[in-house]
């Protein structure tokens, strides 16, 4: 629900604070009076188009910031903190719209907020049609639109018809996949064929070679060996050489050298715990010489100058490096490379069997589409009939006595995604008169009293249970009528707003005799602006002024004042 609004240097307004409640809202004022910019402020909230020429002369830039309390599980809450909006104190969402002015050096940029975020004015306008259903003069294009003509019908059809469209709908989703993974397996039937033959060859080529995980790095370290081991051999024997030396008791050879720097210090030792200390640490160093001495002999046994090893090994490394030329950088990536297109060719090979079972799921689907498609269209058909008899009886009301809604649903040229059925709304606009698609041959007044009657249609329908919006917003739906009439459309709007909320501008005292909430928008002492103090919510006698100056222009008339007074208590709301 709207709870409030507030516009600064708009159009006429320069500063205004309109309060919204539940129930039928009305704004009514003397013509100029800013009535209009106070549904412009509304539009720019709800994402629509800014105009830089609605920003009041002599302003930098207009704002319009407005409240909606929302409902727990509102799929516009969920939509709203996906986007980072964060809800006030009072836990409503809190929309701002900034209009900049027009100059020779900028063009006049529109800004929108939501929950104090920064968001694109596309959102602005995707969570409005799940808040706001605004009904005016530049709306009645949506009434003429065969999609919402449809989503009108399929709402007043009611929630077990709107299972079984969800139903189709998934079904059209999958169907249209399946027939495009066909179109693709079938389009490249060859190329599927030729990967799959230069994958055989190169497994087969890897399964040939059999490279095992790590062995390239081995072959590379024993290659190497292998290639210098006269030169290892010297290293090795040097070093064997000068630790224990030429002939076995060497004294020159550095563990004979260490040794006796041990028995050195272990006769110091006896009288300094510091020498005692380091010749530990000689002797550690000497045991360390020994171990390593014998490691070297036992090297200088095992190495050996192989060149037939060496040649092995060189055709081994050479197989392995034709492999990482064409599968991968070493033989890791070669096997995974393996891995993968092992995975692929089950996949290409399996194609046929996925060819033939896509078939049959599309044939399955195509089936369920048929049978759901005529569920859809046999209840679109009644709920038709229902809708143009209910809509048809709430025209007569509406000072459209002899005018038909007239719900036809034809066969489409092809099933699409969301039935089989064709649905446009048709008006006879007067007993006799041929029946002509919406918008054609009816005026705007007319149009609007269409959209009311099947507004109400659609909120009075025994269980309707498809989401609507909660807010409605009519301008002129009052437009041609009077009289009876406009005191019918008065009650029909009373109706709507019944368990919601409903904001109309009027210049009919008839209608807005029936409002729970009267607004005035007036512009004090003949100033050319709207401020805070001019849009006021009137009641008991300054209602009845205001709608004494809507019936006859005269406030202060006795006459006026009566009849305005009649009216509220036939509209069964109190002053």
């Amino acid at each position: 629900m709207l709870e409030e609004m507030r516009i600064q240097d708009l159009g006429v307004i320069g500063r205004a604070h309109v309060a919204f409640g539940p129930g039928l809202t009305v704004l009514t004022g003397e013509t100029g009076a800013g009535k209009t910019m106070v549904l412009t402020g509304l539009n720019l909230l709800l994402g629509g188009k800014a105009d830089p020429a609605t920003v009041r002369t002599g302003g930098t830039s207009a704002a319009v910031e407005g409240r909606v309390l929302l409902p727990a599980g509102s799929p516009v809450l969920a939509r709203a903190r996906e986007a980072g909006a964060e809800l006030d104190d009072d836990g409503a969402l809190v929309l701002v719209r900034t209009v900049g002015a027009s100059t020779p050096d900028s063009p006049g940029r529109s800004r929108a907020y939501l929950g104090g975020r920064s968001v694109p004015q596309g959102l602005l306008a995707e969570i409005a049609d799940e808040l706001v259903t605004v009904h005016g003069q530049a709306d009645q294009a949506r009434l003429r639109s065969p999609a919402h003509q449809r989503e009108a019908l399929d709402a007043f059809a009611g929630p077990a018809h709107e299972e079984v469209l969800g139903r189709y709908r998934d079904a059209w989703v999958r169907r249209q996949a399946v027939v495009a993974e066909l179109r693709d397996l079938t389009e490249r039937a060859q190329d599927r064929a030729r990967e799959a033959e230069l994958l055989r060859l190169g497994l087969g080529e890897v399964e040939r070679v059999a490279p095992q995980p790590g062995e390239d790095v081995d072959l590379a370290a024993e290659i190497e060996r292998l290639a210098h081991a006269e030169d290892l051999r010297g290293a090795a024997a040097g070093a064997h050489t000068v630790l224990v030396g030429d002939d076995v008791g060497d004294d020159q050879a550095a563990t004979a050298l260490v040794e006796q720097a041990r028995r050195l210090l272990e006769q110091g030792g006896g009288h300094d715990g510091t020498l005692a200390a380091l010749a530990t640490r000689v002797a550690e160093v000497g045991y360390l010489l020994n171990d390593v001495a014998a490691e070297l002999s036992s090297y200088l046994q095992d190495l050996q100058a192989d060149p037939a090893r060496l040649e092995v090994a060189q055709r081994r490394r050479a197989e392995l490096t034709a492999l990482t030329r064409s599968y991968g950088a070493d033989v890791a990536a070669v096997l995974e490379w393996a891995a993968q297109a092992g995975l692929r060719l089950l996949d290409l090979d399996g194609g046929d069997e996925r060819l033939a079972g896509l078939v049959e799921e599309r044939e399955q689907l195509t089936a369920t589409l048929a049978e759901l498609g005529e569920r859809i269209g046999a209840r679109r058909r009644d709920a038709g009939a229902e809708l143009a008899k209910a809509v048809t009886e709430e025209l007569a009301g509406l000072a459209m006595a002899g005018a038909q809604l007239v719900v036809e649903v034809t066969p489409a040229d092809e099933p699409g995604p969301y039935g089989t059925d064709r649905v446009e709304m048709l008006l006879v606009p007067h007993a006799g008169a041929p029946a002509r698609p919406l918008g054609k041959g009816a005026s705007g007044g007319e149009l609007s009293r269409v959209m009311l009657a099947i507004e109400v249609a659609l909120a009075t329908a025994p269980g309707s249970g498809a989401p609507r919006p909660s807010t409605f917003v009519f301008d002129e739906v009052d437009a041609g009528v009077g009289g009876k009439a406009a005191v019918e459309v008065g009650r029909r709007l009373a109706t709507l707003a019944k368990g919601g909320q409903v904001l109309v501008v009027t210049h009919l005292a008839q209608v807005a005799a029936f409002a729970d909430h009267h607004l005035v928008v007036t512009k004090a002492g003949g100033a050319d602006m709207v401020t805070e103090s001019d849009v006021r919510h009137v009641t008991d006698e300054d209602r009845i002024r205001e709608l004494a100056r809507m019936l006859s222009g005269q406030e202060d008339s006795d006459a006026a004042r009566t009849h305005a007074a009649e009216l509220l208590s036939q509209s069964d709301v109190g002053p």
